[in-house]
């Protein structure tokens, strides 16, 4: 007989939702990271929060979570979905750039602290493999907490932050061998032998299956899906990707996550590479969010109450530790007091891989269980400073120099990376969209295109062209492709409403930005103003002043009065659609006021 679903099977899911709704909008209101208040929320729900009070009030039961484990089996995917995004947005340019931070100072504090921080456990009693783990673990700093913090307070590009994102990103390549690591120990129970080398035997075939299938099948399989133009059929094969990947590294003996961050990798080498971004972003949002939910949950805070003095020593241990080595470290690097202090302050504290990495020694009998419990209470503690020690870190450094990378294109068409700064933004690549990257070129001019016919992609890929697949009407996509820093944005598709979609996305993200649209005629054109556009070139009115161009210089008018004559009809024309209370003459009328 099937089983009768209840509607209290649904209670935690309904939980969940309903806290990812109000506690998302509230601590973005007091502009504070939401990731904070889903830990908090975890630990309320939770049967360490208000949970031990059921048998006291039996209604609490409504509001408290009843099974953390399989909660806890969906969160992982929050994990799985974050390392993907990581190596979806992993540059090997930015790397070779960085190369002195990232593998100079980030390998520097990962193998230090991970040394310091073992020899402390050594010293409270733990046996050397246990205390190497728990060194390892709390090494790891929040990059999930950590970056969106600089990016709010505009620190990422300066010294400051330019070194903690190259410490974050060589801590997210140390997680898999420390994983490895682990599934040798655990196979081992605990006990490191030579023998144990042949579990990454496994290992290796499937992560080389990976890597083959990815590289000769994503991109076709990719194609094909782009070229059926349905949303949802893509969509569902970015999740395929993600999940058959992890799946794959799984079955290996290696965590799903592993295998979600080498897909990721591969897929960052493709035209549909920021396409795949937007599609993935909620769901990643939102598992990780039931991730940290979920930590909160396990989170046993009576261990607090109990040993106030033990878990409170271990997080200022780890915060004075982690501060002082990465300081150190910092001032090695010739990175200056201001912005090692500032980097120092933001990696002191744990991260959400010590959850990870602690859960999978545990699980494998490496560190004990009451002292892992312990270990992740404190680190916990520590990243619900992550704010505050961001905000007195950038008042530390707030006076160094914002220094930037220059990221200029040097790869070709697959070169991945953050698009270059001052680039014009072209979206549609039709023959109208081909001459005018063709004309930007001639002039030096850097671009970016974006095309939602998969033939053209692939043409323009064969061309050389950075050009990517996607839908531009959405104003997360252009902001991936560099709408942030670009220098103009022309719109050359020949769908009407899809031109007008796009100009209303790219004037609501950059009120300041130029956007050059192309219209169907003149009502479309008045209509591109109204939505923001600084010009709009109907196709009717350009073809009639050419034909007017060429019949007058073929019959001996001189040149210089029909391009004088040409150049003023335009101007009126303009004038007459670009009405002073439309959008787009707002806005031109204060560029060129900034301008005079």
């Amino acid at each position: 007989m099937p089983h009768e679903v209840s509607p209290a099977d649904y209670k935690d899911l309904v939980l969940f939702l309903a806290t990812a709704g109000v506690v998302a909008p509230i601590f973005k209101r007091l502009k504070l990271n939401p990731i904070l208040g889903f830990l908090l929320a975890g630990v309320i729900l939770g049967p360490f929060g208000l949970g031990r009070f059921i048998h006291i009030a039996p209604w609490l039961d409504y509001v408290t979570v009843d099974n953390p484990d399989e909660i806890a089996q969906l969160a992982e995917f929050g994990v799985v979905f974050l390392l993907f995004m990581i190596g979806l947005e992993l540059s090997w340019e930015r790397l070779r750039l960085m190369r002195k931070l990232v593998f100079g100072l980030g390998a520097a504090q990962v193998v230090g602290c991970s040394i310091a921080l073992g020899l402390g456990a050594m010293a409270m009693g733990q046996e050397p493999v246990s205390a190497l783990v728990i060194g390892a673990a709390l090494t790891l700093s929040s990059t999930a907490i950590a970056v969106p913090v600089l990016a709010e307070r505009r620190r990422l590009h300066a010294d400051g932050g330019r070194a903690t994102f190259s410490v974050l990103l060589f801590q997210d390549l140390a997680v898999a061998p420390i994983l490895i690591t682990l599934t040798i120990l655990g196979r081992g129970d605990g006990a490191f032998a030579l023998k144990d080398l042949m579990s990454l035997g496994p290992a290796a075939l499937g992560l080389g299956a990976i890597v083959l299938v990815g590289r000769l099948a994503l991109r076709p399989m990719l194609k094909s899906v782009a070229k059926a133009k349905s949303e949802e059929m893509f969509m569902a094969a970015c999740l395929l990707v993600i999940i058959g990947a992890g799946l794959v590294s799984a079955l290996s003996g290696l965590s799903m996550a592993l295998g979600a961050f080498v897909a990721g990798v591969l897929l960052a080498e493709t035209e549909y590479r920021h396409e795949v971004e937007v599609k993935i972003e909620p769901f990643k949002s939102l598992l990780l969010s039931l991730f940290f939910v979920s930590l909160g949950i396990r989170l046993d805070l009576s261990l607090l109450v109990a040993e106030p003095l033990l878990v409170l020593g271990v997080a200022v241990g780890l915060l004075a530790v982690k501060a002082a080595l990465i300081f150190g470290l910092g001032m090695a690097s010739r990175l200056g007091g201001k912005a090692s202090a500032e980097a120092a302050l933001i990696l002191a504290a744990g991260g959400e891989f010590a959850f990870v990495i602690l859960d999978n020694a545990m699980g494998a009998h490496v560190v004990p269980r009451d002292i892992g419990r312990m270990v992740l209470v404190s680190a916990t503690l520590t990243m619900f400073l992550i704010p505050a020690l961001a905000a007195l870190g950038a008042r530390l450094g707030r006076k160094t120099a914002q220094s930037k990378i220059s990221e200029a294109p040097t790869g070709g068409p697959d070169r991945v990376g953050p698009e270059p700064e001052g680039q014009v933004l072209v979206v549609g690549y039709g023959r109208v969209g081909q001459l005018v990257c063709d004309m930007l070129s001639r002039h030096d001019l850097p671009w970016v295109t974006i095309e939602r016919d998969a033939r053209l992609v692939e043409q323009g890929r064969r061309d050389g062209s950075r050009i990517f697949y996607g839908d531009a009407s959405r104003a997360e996509l252009l902001e991936r492709c560099g709408l942030a820093t670009a220098r103009a944005l022309v719109v050359t598709m020949d769908a009407p409403d899809g031109v007008e979609a796009v100009v209303a996305a790219a004037r609501g993200a950059r009120p300041d930005l130029i956007i050059v649209a192309r219209a169907r005629d003149a009502r479309h054109a008045a209509r591109l103003y109204e939505l923001g556009a600084t010009d709009a070139v109907p196709e009717t009115i350009e073809a009639s002043l050419q034909l007017s161009e060429a019949v007058l210089v073929d019959i001996g008018v001189p040149m210089g009065l029909v391009i004088a004559s040409i150049h003023e009809r335009r101007d009126e024309y303009r004038k007459v659609l670009n009405r002073p209370d439309a959008l787009g003459g707002r806005r031109k009328r204060l560029r060129d006021a900034a301008l005079r």
